[in-house]
């Protein structure tokens, strides 16, 4: 490819609007410029590393015996409301101005209703169904370039299996083959157990890159390889003490005092003797949570305990829920449901609220005052927490999802009415596995994980080009039929080449824009060399510069590109 001909608009200036390494250099690289904010589009270079990708993905979801679908991104919006997901994905799906049609965010349930009148048997199992598509989310606040848009490029694969054993076949044949796509990208990632989410299913894990662009959180021990998504994480955190007496409840004057760490200096207690309310609505209802001290309430985890969505209270319905406003809530005289982290569990002599502005409760005793309290694992684990295999501590750190894989069971083929016949004669519901990759995700990562004050550093792995030609100096003749004849020999040997044979510019923009694009191996023709019949080379990872003759510059190319 000749950059003269070609659409690579490179930028010298750094994008006000770019804050992340991938998104920086995806724009000044020329990869790709933004349309609206969270929607993108992709010029060729840009799309050129998208094929690629791709083509991996293909590889290897075929080698597990996938077969390539093509699903419309325009859904009938009654095949979501069977399944109960326009509620759950609320305000992130898109609806089309007449309500009867969504854009598609997955397809788990055109992919089950195509399943539903075709598979009728269990011989017909396992399926394994894929496709590589368009996918709209209405992200509130998109960020991050392409690692967060509202619109983006998904391999979405669905497995089909006849009981749950066998979805454990599936799932294991998938799990391999995205450890096998993610390899030969290049990209240095780990595996977390994970929240099912709106997805559904009873187990799922993710596939996930640490860095500071990630909008997930990921609990990690470098000592045992122990990794969760911190919406189920878990630490052997220390729970609170059991006094061997328990005093009386009483009721103490605290004017003015609204958090945990106000109480604790103004009683001289410490924070694990408190006890802090929170209130969620859940079902239209008030649910009390208990934690303690200064513990945070993972929502993923209090929708898991309780079965379903749930939001914080409202500022101004705190008072006609409890009698208080935040700060002076409690269990003690509640009236609704309460439940509590297990760190607090059977705890006594404990503070909280009164339910009664600037006043508080001593001496809660939660086995004697509480007797039905339920306990959940609710907290949110924090850094330096012991982990819960060897002991060691935790590392809590941001990181970019690549792929989730879940197992879904028969949420989606019960609501949907997909069965099937098994060896006795009886109808089951088909049971069923999700997995999905973001393919603009893999790119933006593996950028974020390659790249260097001057540009992108690709490597063996992904790379839009084998390699960067630059004649120097096009305006003289002996550069011009040099550069050319290496070109023509390079594209006959099979090797794909960026050919920089503009005349417009010096040569300090080729030298930058090449160390931007990246490209490993850089050719470098000029006239000093072309007198001694030599052209430069530069490996774009070291910096590493030396000549090479003319006649060898095929062998010399051959070695280094793998």
């Amino acid at each position: 490819m000749k950059f003269s001909k070609s659409y690579i608009p490179t930028m010298k200036e750094v994008p006000s609007d770019a804050i992340i390494p991938s998104h920086i250099l995806m724009l000044r690289s020329g990869m790709v410029r933004m349309l609206s904010a969270g929607i993108y589009s992709f010029l060729p270079l840009g799309y050129k590393m998208i094929k690629k990708i791709t083509t991996i993905i293909r590889e290897e979801m075929d080698e597990i015996g996938g077969q390539e679908f093509h699903l419309p991104a325009l859904n009938p919006r009654e095949i979501w409301e069977q399944t109960g997901r326009v509620e759950a994905f609320g305000d992130t799906m898109f609806h089309v101005k007449n309500r009867d049609y969504v854009l598609a965010p997955t397809h788990e349930e055109i992919m089950t209703y195509h399943a539903k009148g075709n598979i009728k048997s269990y011989k017909e199992m396992p399926q394994i169904w894929y496709q590589i598509q368009t996918k709209f989310r209405n992200e509130a606040r998109p960020r991050s370039g392409i690692i967060r848009g509202r619109q983006f490029l998904m391999k979405d694969a669905y497995s089909f299996d006849s009981s749950f054993e066998e979805l454990d076949k599936s799932y294991d044949l998938h799990y391999n083959a995205y450890r096998k796509i993610f390899d030969r990208c290049g990209i240095k990632y780990f595996v977390v157990g994970a929240s099912s989410g709106a997805m559904g299913g009873n187990k799922s894990e993710e596939f996930m890159v640490k860095s500071d662009a990630g909008e997930d959180t990921v609990a990690y021990c470098e000592h045992c390889g122990y990794a969760a998504n911190i919406e189920v994480a878990t630490s052997n955190i220390e729970a609170v003490k059991r006094y061997d007496e328990s005093k009386e409840i009483y009721e103490i004057s605290t004017p003015n005092i609204k958090s945990i760490d106000e109480l604790c200096e103004f009683l001289g207690i410490n924070e694990r003797e408190t006890a802090k309310s929170r209130i969620y609505i859940f079902e239209e209802k008030p649910v009390l949570v208990l934690m303690s001290g200064n513990d945070e309430v993972n929502e993923t985890k209090l929708e898991n305990a309780l079965g379903g969505a749930v939001r914080p209270a409202h500022p101004e319905e705190l008072k006609e829920i409890s009698g208080a406003d935040a700060g002076s809530i409690g269990p003690i005289g509640f009236g609704h449901r309460i439940i509590a982290d297990l760190r607090l569990k059977d705890g006594n002599n404990l503070y909280s609220g009164a339910n009664k502005n600037d006043y508080h409760i001593g001496g809660i005793d939660l086995k004697r005052d509480l007797p039905d309290l339920e306990y959940f694992d609710l907290r949110t684990v924090e850094k330096g927490e012991k982990c819960t295999r060897c002991g060691e501590e935790l590392d809590v750190f941001k990181a970019i999802e690549l792929g989730h894989i879940f197992k879904l069971g028969t949420k989606y083929t019960e609501a949907l009415g997909a069965t099937f016949l098994n060896e006795n004669g009886k109808e089951n519901p088909i049971v069923m596995g999700s997995y999905g990759i973001g393919v603009e995700r893999v790119l933006a990562c593996y950028v974020e994980q390659n790249f260097d004050e001057k540009g992108i550093v690709w490597d063996e792995h992904l790379r839009p080009f084998d390699v960067h030609l630059l004649g120097l100096n096009m305006k003289k003749e002996s550069v011009i039929k040099a550069s050319e004849e290496i070109y023509s020999k390079l594209n006959e040997a099979g090797y794909d080449v960026l050919f920089d044979d503009r005349n417009s510019v010096q040569a300090g923009v080729k030298f930058n824009d090449a160390d931007l694009i990246g490209v490993p191996v850089q050719l470098i023709v000029g006239e000093r060399g072309l007198k001694e019949n030599k052209v430069e080379i530069k490996i774009r990872k070291t910096g590493e510069r030396f000549n090479v003759e003319l006649d060898n510059i095929l062998e010399e190319v051959k070695k280094l590109v793998k």
